[in-house]
């Protein structure tokens, strides 16, 4: 920046030539008569003029009346002395001015900063009005990233209405936010309606089978994830590794999944139930019992059992050892062989047919205490 941009400062910019002129001139004779700057020889009439006009104001030339108008040449240091002392006496202001507001803020900031650095690493939640709370002042606070994974299949409508009004708020301030849905979820209507709401709104939404944790991520500083035995609780954590291994987590799992559809037409439900099925099929060949994939997957056990029941129906299976034997001996080529069926039966968790069609009604969507 130079300072002609600073209109305090304009006049402490060089001189032109024609001012230098003129001002040695003045110098040289003791000043100019006013009615002798027009015709001075040393530089045009115009210029002159003009000249006189900047050394005035520039305080290199004081008008003084002895028995007519006459510039008098004044010294550089003395003009200088002039020009700066009003622009002192404002940096001096506004120096005074910025030290009050320093004092007035600075125990307002050490004060905030020492509640901070008291925060526990971990904190532990046990109800779900304390969970909301925290959830919508870690919200409110949020700056620029807020990442969340919900596994479960879809959501209860009490639950989203709750979430909606903190996430319009965050994605209106120009917060991305990113969130990881179970396939499950393309068969909840109110999930379906929530995603379509808050992706025209700048939100990304993906989903995937199975093998990530419940988590809301802020700014990758704070996460809040499930209490082991308590799911209406939740457990805020803010040590830094530990809130950076989850953020480490969620991408790797962000990569895999797959865009929540904008309609679910049936090429898309088809899909959804195979990968469904798929995920089921890898949970059997572990071993893993009914509730625990029931648990798993987003559903209801009821649900789960009919899927296990078709799927070994489809292969043979005379039991479910027999059923785990074949899926461990061929896991690769039968979990590609197990397709809906082309008349459009059995389409996603509880025979859902479409977008927004309800679950049946064991169908397990998020728990009262999901976030």
């Amino acid at each position: 920046m130079d300072i002609s941009d600073v209109p305090e400062l304009a006049s402490l910019s060089p001189l032109t030539e024609a001012e230098l002129t003129v001002y040695a001139y003045a110098v040289e004779q003791s000043g100019i008569d006013g009615e002798e700057v027009p015709h001075l020889d040393v530089v045009a009439p115009d210029e002159a003029e003009a000249a006189v006009r900047s050394l005035l104001k520039r305080r290199l030339l004081l008008p003084v009346r002895d028995g007519g108008l006459r510039y008098v040449a004044v010294p550089p240091d003395a003009a200088s002395e002039e020009l700066a002392r009003p622009i002192a006496n404002r940096a001096r202001v506004v120096r005074h001015a910025a030290d009050r507001l320093r004092d007035e803020l600075l125990p307002v900031y050490e004060s905030g900063l020492e509640r901070r650095l008291r925060r526990p690493p971990f904190e532990e939640l046990h109800e779900v009005t304390a969970v909301r709370k925290q959830l919508d002042r870690l919200a409110a606070e949020a700056r620029f990233e807020v990442l969340t994974s919900q596994p479960g299949g879809g959501r209860t409508e009490e639950v989203l209405q709750e979430a909606m009004a903190r996430t319009e708020e965050l994605l209106k301030r120009g917060v991305r936010m990113r969130t990881l849905y179970q396939h499950t979820a393309q068969f909840s209507a109110s999930t379906v309606a929530y995603v379509e709401i808050v992706s025209r709104l700048g939100a990304e939404v993906r989903t995937l089978g199975d093998g990530f944790m419940r988590m809301i991520a802020f700014d990758r500083e704070t996460a809040v994830i499930e209490l082991k035995d308590n799911p209406r609780g939740a457990l805020v954590v803010r040590e830094p590794n530990v809130v950076a291994f989850l953020v480490s987590a969620f991408e790797l799992m962000w990569g895999q999944g797959e865009k929540f559809p904008e309609n679910l037409g049936r090429d898309q439900a088809i899909l959804a139930s195979d990968k469904t099925k798929e995920d089921i099929i890898r949970l059997l060949v572990l071993g893993e019992p009914d509730k625990v994939i029931a648990r798993r997957m987003g559903m209801s056990v009821r649900t789960c059992q009919r899927h296990i029941a078709k799927i070994m129906e489809r292969i043979g299976a005379k039991s479910r050892v027999h059923a785990g034997y074949l899926l461990r001996e061929y896991d690769d080529t039968l979990a590609r062989s197990v397709p809906a069926r082309s008349d459009g039966a059995d389409v996603g968790p509880g025979a859902g047919t479409g977008a927004g069609t309800e679950p049946p009604p064991e169908t397990v969507s998020a728990r009262d205490g999901d976030r």
